[in-house]
């Protein structure tokens, strides 16, 4: 089948390493356009454009996908169906009427719509998540779909563990729709929940939820994004990696006391096992505590 495919991520990147090996190999890449990145704000590419570069597919940035330039780019790779992971852009009509659009979406719809849903599964501490390939509509993530398979969330799962084996399922489960193009079900309205985006206030761990909540959170947030704490001198301290305890200090306080630093909390602490200090690299919990006490 002849296929254009639109995604931005490093996830999507991995499902078009999969589509390209498969027979409906994109004709076409369209991802957003290079922007400054890293501290020397440097223009960088998205990773699905290096990854179509790589594999020699075309590609084109526009400014938007609904303009008419992008739209004649399209037309002339004359695909059957466009593929989007992860775009990170709307798609207006008339470009959405115009092809029949399968998007790849991690998670089991219509649970976790939106644009976290990996992150959100993990802090909500559902047991299982997996991959949806619906239809893409004018609402968010509500289409239609198509086919699902099921991922389960295990107990040390960080972002950086299961958003791989979630990109792998999506690949495979892409090419399955596009080989047997079996016929797709509405979802169910009731059962619809949200994963918005992750944002600085999700990120800081508040001393008042429970220490197996922010331990979640600190999973779902590593490697990619980070959790953080707040110092008594207003220090913001980033944490990658951190194991819930039974005791700890006051609520937002960090104790010196033990091997690691322990984040006080309700009902418990959380133990820093992996943190990031203001202008400093991360380190283990124990070398920022040896700092500390000199």
């Amino acid at each position: 089948m002849r296929t254009v495919y639109l995604g931005t991520s490093e996830f999507a990147a991995g499902v078009l390493r999969r589509l390209a090996d498969s027979p409906h190999r994109p004709e076409l890449v369209i991802t957003r356009p290079d922007r400054p990145r890293g501290r020397g704000r440097r223009l960088a590419s998205p990773p699905v454009a290096d990854e179509a570069r790589t594999l020699g597919i075309p590609l084109d940035q526009p400014r938007t996908v609904n303009d008419g330039a992008a739209r004649e780019r399209i037309a002339a790779a004359r695909p059957e169906t466009i593929c989007v992971c992860a775009f990170g852009a709307l798609i207006k009509d008339p470009l959405l009427s115009e092809y029949p659009i399968l998007n790849v979406h991690p998670s089991l719809l219509p649970r976790w719509r939106g644009a976290a849903p990996i992150e959100r599964a993990i802090v909500a501490g559902d047991e299982r998540t997996g991959v949806s390939i619906m239809r893409l509509t004018a609402g968010l993530d509500s289409g239609p779909v198509c086919a699902q398979e099921v991922e389960p969330i295990l107990p040390d799962d960080t972002y950086g563990a299961l958003a791989p084996r979630l990109e792998r399922l999506s690949g495979e489960l892409l090419v399955r729709v596009l080989d047997q193009q079996p016929p797709c079900v509405e979802q169910d309205e009731s059962l619809a929940t949200y994963a918005d985006k992750i944002t600085a206030a999700d990120r800081r761990l508040d001393p008042g939820r429970s220490a197996a909540e922010l331990e979640r959170v600190v999973r779902a947030l590593a490697p990619h994004i980070g959790a953080q704490i707040e110092l008594a001198d207003g220090a913001v301290v980033g944490v990658y990696a951190a194991r819930a305890v039974d005791a700890g200090p006051p609520p937002g306080t960090v104790s010196l006391d033990g091997p690691r630093p322990v984040f006080g909390c309700a009902g418990g602490g959380l133990e820093l096992l992996v943190v990031k200090p203001p202008g400093r690299r991360e380190m283990s919990g124990e070398a920022w505590l040896r700092g500390l006490r000199r």
